[in-house]
């Protein structure tokens, strides 16, 4: 099969796209790549924690490589970022030239990916593009995937809705015009549970904050027994 990365940004759509490339069987995901702003050590735009981040990678069983960007970023240098950590996936799987985004519909993004990717000789693959979202996101949940928002753009979305459970009564509570999929960046997720993991994260709810007066950001650590099966896999012998 054909080596890919999967850019990784530990929410739902990202992880689904994991599992149907999995399911598919025509790439081979071999890694993850994730964007992470220096200085928060979270994930940009979702807000995730690194550790968090590391133990979603463990429980998919792939390698993550981290694009870091400065706090105050803008497009050239967070594509320069991104740049330099693809230009590393190629020391370490030389020849790949493939990489999978888990984008729905929006058309705009999708083509500056293409555009992007192009430029620095990498093929895009977006598996879920075009679904319907409102039976995506049912169908993530019967398939068993499960995920809590962890930013919610109060422009678009109360902010009451950070921290709640992304399930069949969110869904049910969204209002009008609101992507089931907060494909149009009315919320974002952090998952923590799914067919694309071999173990459940245990994460516990933090504080809810507001940020640029517009992004209610809810904070979820590791709970104690993930903090330390995360410590217990990295203190484990390398094997010969």
């Amino acid at each position: 099969m054909t080596p890919v990365l999967l850019s990784w940004s530990g929410g739902k759509d990202a992880a689904w796209a994991l599992h149907v490339l999995r399911q598919r069987g025509e790439l081979d995901v071999v890694g993850l790549v994730t964007t992470v702003t220096e200085g928060f050590e979270r994930i940009s735009m979702q807000g995730i924690r690194v550790d968090v981040m590391e133990l979603q990678a463990q429980a998919t069983g792939l390698p993550v490589l981290q694009a870091r960007i400065p706090q105050a970023c803008d497009n050239p240098t967070y594509e320069a970022a991104f740049a330099s950590a693809l230009a590393s996936a190629r020391e370490r799987w030389p020849g790949i030239c493939d990489i999978a985004f888990g984008d729905l519909f929006l058309a705009d993004i999708k083509a500056w990916r293409d555009a992007f990717c192009a430029r620095l000789d990498w093929q895009p693959h977006c598996p879920l593009f075009g679904s319907n979202t409102a039976s995506l996101a049912r169908t993530m949940l019967d398939g068993g995937l499960r995920a809590r928002l962890c930013c919610v753009d109060t422009t678009q979305l109360d902010a009451r809705f950070a921290g709640r459970d992304f399930d069949e009564s969110l869904l049910a509570d969204l209002p009008a015009g609101v992507d089931p999929c907060g494909e149009n960046g009315e919320f974002h997720t952090c998952v923590h549970a799914g067919p694309m993991f071999d173990a459940s994260i245990a994460i516990e709810r933090g504080e809810t904050v507001l940020r640029d007066g517009r992004f209610a950001y809810t904070d979820f650590e590791l709970a104690t027994a993930a903090r330390d099966n995360r410590a217990d896999a990295y203190a484990s012998p390398i094997p010969d």
